[in-house]
C-alpha cells in the first residue's frame, strides 16, 4: 500500500540536523526504511546541511560534534541513510534493537479492555517516551491532545480520526495545538509505534485515571 501521510518538512529538517528528540529522532528513522520518498529527502536535506557548514570559518569545538555533520560525513563514503527492513520482519530496522523483528512475538502489556502496549527503552533521560501500542479492532483512544510534538508510525492495520486514515508506513506529525480521538480499523485493528515529547492530555475520566498508571 501506498505510504499517503510523512513527517512534516520541518520534522525531518530536524531529523537530518541531528537536533530531534531521541524518541521523535527513533520513529523517522523507522519511516525512511520504510519511505524511499522520505530516505532520498534527508539525504538532500543532509546535503545541504554539509555545504551550509562548508562555508564557515573553523572553530574549536567545545562539545561533541553536531550530528548532522557526523551524519553528513557517512553520506561522504555511501554509507546508507538507513536499512531497508528485511521482508522477513514486520518491525522497521532501526527499531530492532528495540522491540525485535516480529510483532507477533512481542510481549504485549495490557493497558485497558484492547489496548496494550510496549515501553521502548531510550539511552537519554529526558528525550521523551517511545513505545509501541496495539489496539483491537473497532477499539478507540480516549480522546487527548498533546504536551509537545508527537509522532505515530503505523506498522500493522490501520486508524483513524478527525484527519484521515493511516495505513502502514504513514505517519501521523502532531503538536500540542492537535486534539483527536483515533480509532483502531474495525476488522484489522492497529499496532503502532509513538513518540512524545511529553505526556498526552486526556480528556476524560478514564483516560486522566488511567495516565499516571501507563506513563502515557
Amino acid at each position: 500500500m501506498k505510504i499517503t501521510h510523512h513527517p512534516d518538512d520541518a520534522t525531518l529538517m530536524s531529523y537530518a540536523a541531528g537536533s530531534l528528540a531521541e524518541s521523535l529522532a527513533a520513529v523517522v528513522s523507522a519511516h525512511i526504511a520504510m519511505c524511499p520518498t522520505c530516505r532520498n529527502e534527508v539525504r538532500v536535506m543532509e546535503r545541504i546541511g554539509v555545504a551550509l557548514m562548508e562555508t564557515l570559518a573553523p572553530a574549536s569545538l567545545t562539545r561533541a560534534c553536531p550530528q548532522m555533520a557526523l551524519r553528513a560525513m557517512e553520506a561522504e563514503v555511501g554509507t546508507p541513510l538507513a536499512i531497508e527492513a528485511d521482508p522477513l520482519s514486520d518491525i522497521p530496522s532501526p527499531l530492532q534493537h528495540l522491540a525485535g523483528t516480529r510483532i507477533d512475538e512481542i510481549r504485549w502489556k495490557r493497558l485497558g479492555m484492547g489496548i496494550w502496549n510496549v515501553p521502548l527503552k531510550l539511552s537519554h533521560v529526558g528525550d521523551g517516551d517511545l513505545r509501541l501500542l496495539r489496539v483491537g479492532p473497532g477499539r478507540a483512544m480516549p480522546e487527548h491532545g498533546h504536551g509537545g510534538s508527537e509522532l505515530t508510525l503505523i506498522l500493522r492495520g490501520c486508524y483513524s480520526d478527525e484527519f484521515g486514515e493511516y495505513w502502514p508506513g504513514d505517519v501521523a506529525d502532531l503538536d500540542e495545538l492537535v486534539e483527536h480521538r483515533p480509532m483502531a480499523h474495525p476488522k484489522f485493528g492497529c499496532v503502532c509505534v509513538i513518540a512524545s515529547e511529553r505526556p498526552a492530555k486526556f480528556k476524560g475520566l478514564f483516560g486522566r485515571i488511567m495516565q499516571p498508571l501507563t506513563g502515557l
